[in-house]
């Protein structure tokens, strides 16, 4: 439609018929009324809400951007895509708390239906209003969030126990009078109580926990008080020659009995930090001491220490060589891996059968320290809850890096936040860190509206004088039938045509500069913005760029009321 309206803009300078204008003015009309002004501008923001620059967003090749990337550009893809119905599968795996946070709020604000399947329980509890669970093979559907749902659920599998059991005493109270009397007197009593017990619709036995991964972590030798500690470290990752310093100057101690939460947006470095801590990535400058009673257990991301050629089988068998046939295949069971299913091919699994099998794994180890890096990618919701309850039980220190809040709500007592190449240590839990973050994005909210407040009252002050003006326009003298203005010659009528004309593209411009202006505006009105060097980065640019539009606003109307003029001039000669 806009290459259309283009196309028509320019060939009305030499075809200036009823028709042709006709058709350009409901063509107009319809552009605004979808939302052609803002498309643009949605866009961008979709992109930047998910972690791109969307100026260099025009140039990047998505060939250039690695598996994580891209998959962040396919979410975007369909968060701008018009559509009724949008289906999203696992949206938050590989999103950092910010990008997360921000699809939240947009799909909370968008007007159209969401399927959305998802293992992130405070994600579907921030906007989801119906619930489908599958278990037992099939599905159970419930009505509110997801804090509604889990009580729901309760209370659902309360009342089948219920029904279940008083079946189950009602079948056996029935059996046992057909084998006492089928014999005797009361014969025929007996046969036709067997015969509507044959008839008995059976009720399935309730849906439990028998099917939830089983997992438990032991930590072994009790290690020292400190386990962990950095002094002036520099971590920084070489590609193609050039050095890139991820985290600056960093000391810190990581002591017994600590859960620590390691945040930061995506490509922080918190990975590279872990393997610097753990001496597998040398460090630029400074010293890493690992206590000498310290031994780690260490949940990989990309899992990418799993034996893919091997069988589920030959994994842990090879780990537990003096274990018989028999507990491998009970230690794999408690992982929900049974039967034939073990000699499968590690390198055949899927994503959360592949997360599993590291668990396993991870159990058979002996550890004072755990370290989790997105351990619950991939996972369903009961087994993300089994992991939560290991943890609690857990004897040792864990840092676990996850973007899933709820887990490092009811687990997490410090939280270390990278920002800036800099590591931040709250001294406190995750929710408390929330409260406080969310503090201080509400200043730099309050200073953003604070700037912007002039533009959005003379983007409103411009787009009333606008509507006043085209409502004036459409009350101008009557028409006749045939849209010929009575009393004017074909001349005249030429120039009130290209009058008219130059008034709708004037109005065009200063519509799509509004439209510009307001989501400029909204974008320096985000705190998120403000939350690291890039976003102020963009914020100084965003900033200039509303001060261009509102010059050229300025232009613009400049340019409408000349033509507003002239359009009258012109029918004042009927």
């Amino acid at each position: 439609l806009e290459h259309s309206l283009a196309a028509q803009s320019a060939n009305l300078e030499h075809d200036h018929g009823e028709e042709a204008m006709e058709k350009y003015g409901r063509d107009l009309e319809r552009f605004e009324r979808e939302g052609g002004y803002q498309m643009a501008a949605k866009v961008d923001s979709v992109l930047m809400g998910v972690g791109f620059d969307p100026d260099a967003a025009r140039m990047t090749r998505i060939g250039t951007l690695s598996g994580g990337e891209r998959g962040r550009v396919a979410l975007a893809r369909q968060l701008a895509t018009p559509a009724d119905l949008m289906i999203l599968d696992e949206p938050t795996n590989h999103l950092d708390l910010d990008t997360t946070a921000w699809l939240e709020q947009h799909l909370k604000d968008i007007d159209r239906a969401v399927l959305c399947i998802s293992h992130d329980r405070a994600f579907l509890d921030a906007f989801a209003d119906h619930v489908m669970h599958f278990e037992g093979g099939t599905a159970f559907t419930y009505t509110g969030g997801y804090q509604s749902f889990i009580t729901q659920r309760e209370e659902r599998r309360l009342t089948q126990m219920r029904q279940f059991d008083k079946q189950q005493s009602k079948i056996a109270s029935e059996t046992d009078y057909i084998a006492r009397n089928l014999a005797g007197q009361n014969t025929r009593q007996a046969k036709g109580r067997r015969k509507l017990l044959a008839r008995m619709p059976r009720l399935s036995a309730p849906i439990g926990s028998d099917a939830v991964m089983a997992l438990r972590l032991t930590a072994g030798n009790r290690s020292g008080d400190r386990v962990v500690e950095a002094q002036n470290v520099t971590v920084a990752v070489e590609s193609h020659g050039n050095v890139r310093e991820l985290v600056k100057d960093l000391t810190l101690v990581l002591e017994r009995g600590d859960v620590v939460a390691l945040v930061g947006p995506n490509g922080a470095g918190k990975s590279t930090l872990i393997k610097t801590l753990l001496g597998e990535h040398p460090p630029l400058k400074g010293e890493v001491k690992v206590g000498p009673s310290t031994t780690v257990a260490y949940y990989r991301q990309d899992v990418s220490h799993l034996p893919l050629e091997m069988s589920i089988y030959e994994a842990i068998a090879t780990q537990r060589p003096l274990w018989e046939r028999r507990m491998v295949q009970g230690h794999l069971g408690r992982f929900g891996f049974s039967g034939d299913e073990v000699q499968r091919t590690v390198g055949t699994l899927s994503g959360g059968e592949r997360a599993r099998v590291a668990l396993a794994l991870l159990t058979l180890s002996t550890s004072n320290l755990l370290i989790l890096d997105e351990p619950t990618n991939h996972l369903d919701v009961e087994s993300i809850e089994a992991i939560e309850d290991a943890i609690e039980a857990y004897e040792g220190s864990v840092l676990i890096v996850s973007h899933d809040r709820a887990v490092l709500r009811g687990l997490a007592t410090l939280v270390w936040e990278l920002r800036d190449q800099h590591l931040h240590p709250f001294d406190g839990s995750f929710l408390e860190w929330e409260e406080v973050r969310a503090d201080r994005r509400s200043k730099a909210d309050r200073d953003a509206r604070a700037v912007s407040a002039a533009a959005s009252e003379k983007a409103n002050a411009a787009r009333v004088a606008a509507q006043k003006a085209q409502k004036a326009a459409d009350t101008k003298g009557p028409q006749k039938k045939d849209g010929k203005k009575p009393g004017m010659d074909p001349d005249v009528r030429k120039l009130v045509r290209q009058a008219e004309k130059a008034v709708a593209d004037a109005e065009l411009r200063v519509n799509t500069i509004e439209a510009e202006i307001a989501d400029l505006t909204r974008i320096l009105e985000d705190a998120s913005l403000y939350d690291t060097p890039n976003g102020v980065a963009r914020a100084q640019t965003v900033g200039k760029q509303l001060d261009d539009a509102r010059d050229r606003l300025d232009d613009a109307m400049h340019e409408w009321s000349v033509a507003e003029e002239q359009k009258q001039q012109a029918e004042s000669r009927r």
